[in-house]
């Protein structure tokens, strides 16, 4: 059986037009991780399973890593190179880790760890404080979505994320609510959205749910008032004598203050209307 170094070497007689991209085995102890630097936290458990990887022999792709004064820094791969370690510590020594040359600027570092097919998936609040990195660097929302080939919507919406208060993003953090779900409820409930989320959170646990849905923090307004709302309004508007006001006969107040109420309880759980 050939090989691709074979093909590549006799490539004048066979036309191929592969080309070579070097990798290197650096050794364990010369990489290193620069605290801070990865977007993703470590997770322990993804960790362990490239130790069990790393033991049973099986192909990891190569980590990229940029040469500086202090060793080599790990810009992807930084759960494989902490299993290396763990297989080590666990008696199957790995001397060496595949290696491949990462070029370019910290705004390309960050969209590479971003946009890397290799690693866990970001959660919404990694892929957040990335996005909010690069803004620090002067990067407008339009450019990171185009340097990481995602929405400007997506920037946005994760952008937004995180200014929706320490208590939301905690209960993001522990899975008591969704990302999507702390935005909604900040931008419809402001500074009160944690004290909503909490409040809903305890009647989601007494019916025996572990997080809150966004229906169970933003209750939908019943389709059938808000009709029922217009019926009357145009109604209404038929008998009025002027373009500044709407006259609503006595016969028919008492119902459309009884919706509007119903309306704002349920846009404000918990609180008075006004």
């Amino acid at each position: 059986m050939s090989s691709l170094s074979q093909m590549y070497k006799s490539k004048e007689k066979n036309g191929t037009e592969t080309t070579v991209k070097k990798t290197f085995l650096v050794p364990l102890n010369e990489l290193y991780v620069e605290p801070g630097f990865n977007v993703r936290e470590i997770d322990q458990e993804h960790v362990e399973e490239f130790r069990d990887a790393f033991i049973a022999g099986e192909y990891l792709p190569p980590l990229a890593v940029e040469v500086t004064e202090k060793g080599v820094k790990i810009i992807d791969g930084h759960h494989r190179y902490y299993g290396a370690k763990l297989a080590t510590e666990a008696g199957h020594e790995i001397p060496r880790l595949e290696c491949k040359d990462f070029v370019g600027s910290d705004a390309d570092r960050i969209a590479f760890m971003v946009s890397s097919s290799q690693g866990k998936p970001l959660t919404p609040l990694e892929r957040a404080a990335a996005y909010q990195r690069l803004i620090n660097q002067g990067w407008t929302p339009g450019e990171i979505a185009k340097k990481v080939k995602r929405s400007l919507a997506d920037v946005d919406h994760h952008l937004q994320l995180l200014e929706v208060g320490d208590g939301l993003i905690e209960m993001v953090k522990s899975g008591e609510v969704a990302a999507s779900t702390a935005v909604a409820l900040s931008r419809e409930h402001g500074p009160h959205a944690s004290t909503v989320a909490a409040d809903q959170l305890v009647k989601a646990k007494a019916a025996g749910k572990k997080k809150i849905t966004r229906s169970d923090a933003i209750p939908l307004f019943s389709a059938s008032k808000a009709r029922r709302l217009v019926e009357l309004l145009c109604d209404a508007s038929e008998g009025t004598a002027g373009p500044e006001f709407i006259h609503i006969p006595l016969g028919v107040k008492d119902e459309v203050m009884s919706i509007i109420a119903d309306y704002r309880s349920g846009i404000n759980p918990g609180t008075e209307a006004k």
